[in-house]
């Protein structure tokens, strides 16, 4: 109507923004509608009894003296334990690789070239296997520093490709103009290279963080009692074997969700695109 005033652009593109959100939430809503009524059906089908009233108790125990975790949340303690151990390794193996990657030497070169085309070319479990049967016995190593080090040479190897990547993505000329000024090496990394190279590599190191903390869930081969192992003996004396799978899942989703969320708000303080 004449005398009326279009909205501002900010008012129009927080609007926008609303229904874009409330759309996907729609969506999202609708999906799980979906998996749950194919879930219900499907063990309607096939005469599955769900007992979730049970969950509660593998989770924690409510006692006079206070909350006492369960086998799951026990479980959930030794998973996050060996994937942030095996992330900090990783993230050592990764760098320590790149850089001899990058190095000018021939053997440098060449060991890490045979030590990346090991790892990323056999399988984790088959590594568990070696270093725990193999090497533990030769080195003293127990169940849990074998998990952690199979995990972080599997994982450093993904880990030092990306991190080389964001190396090379640094303009030469920075580096060139680095050792005019006379830094060392090691300070060019530190302060010019790595700094830059992080804005790059965080996407997809957030990844290789998140398949670590999945592929931990391979260790309960080697008798630990992870949130895998926990499950699995739980289901061997509970009979609850969709209930506390499903669970298991909801654990590791949770996750890898507050991990992907936590790099998003690092990204944010980057002010990464």
């Amino acid at each position: 109507m004449k005398g009326q005033r279009p909205a501002p652009a900010d008012s129009r593109t927080w609007q926008g923004l609303c229904r874009s959100r409330g759309s996907a939430l729609l969506q999202f809503c609708l999906l799980l509608a979906g998996l749950a009524w194919l879930l219900v059906h499907s063990a309607d089908s096939i005469g599955y009894n769900w007992q979730w009233y049970q969950i509660p108790r593998y989770l924690f125990t409510k006692t006079d003296g206070g909350i006492i975790a369960g086998p799951l949340l026990e479980g959930l303690k030794i998973t996050l334990t060996i994937s942030l151990a095996g992330l900090v390794f990783a993230l050592l193996i990764g760098l320590l690789t790149a850089g001899l990657r990058l190095s000018h030497s021939f053997v440098a070169r060449g060991l890490a070239v045979f030590y990346l085309e090991t790892s990323r070319n056999t399988p984790l479990l088959i590594q568990i296997f070696f270093i725990y049967f193999v090497l533990g016995p030769a080195l003293g190593l127990e169940r849990l520093p074998a998990a952690i080090l199979a995990l972080s040479l599997f994982e450093g190897a993904y880990t030092s490709e990306i991190l080389r990547a964001g190396i090379q993505s640094v303009a030469r000329g920075q580096i060139e103009a680095a050792h005019s000024l006379g830094l060392t090496t090691f300070a060019t990394y530190r302060h010019i290279i790595l700094p830059q190279a992080l804005r790059t590599v965080l996407p997809p190191l957030t990844s290789q963080a998140i398949s670590l903390v999945k592929d931990s869930a391979l260790v309960s081969t080697i008798a630990i009692y992870d949130l895998t192992m926990q499950a699995q003996a739980i289901i061997a004396e509970s009979y609850l074997t969709f209930e506390i799978w499903f669970t298991v899942a909801a654990m590791y989703f949770v996750i890898a969700f507050l991990l992907s969320m936590l790099v998003g708000i690092l990204e944010k303080r980057l002010n990464l695109p």
